[in-house]
């Protein structure tokens, strides 16, 4: 037996099970909505969310399908790694 079979062992003797933990399955509510036009998920880091530059997006979306028109937009996860691959064949801006 191994640290972790033995620590599985005493945790179920005690009665302390990890399912049971104090986490329940309740909806994350965040506090930012994806600047994407359409997308409606959220786009706070905690779930992934980030941030990019209002010039980068717009090569991918264009300006009319950004609904924030400030120096930085936040995108949820989804839309980030839509518009990272999108601009994975593009030679980077510097090189």
């Amino acid at each position: 037996m191994g640290f972790k079979s033995n620590a599985r062992k005493r945790r179920k003797e005690a009665g302390i099970d990890s399912k049971s933990s104090s986490k329940s399955d309740e909806e994350y509510v965040g506090e930012a909505r994806c600047d994407v036009a359409g997308c409606q998920n959220w786009a706070d880091k905690k779930v992934g969310g980030r941030k990019l530059a209002f010039d980068r997006a717009a090569d991918v979306w264009g300006e009319s399908g950004l609904s924030k028109d400030s120096r930085r937009i936040t995108v949820c996860k989804s839309c980030y790694r839509h518009w990272k691959k999108s601009k994975k064949d593009e030679p980077t801006e510097w090189s």
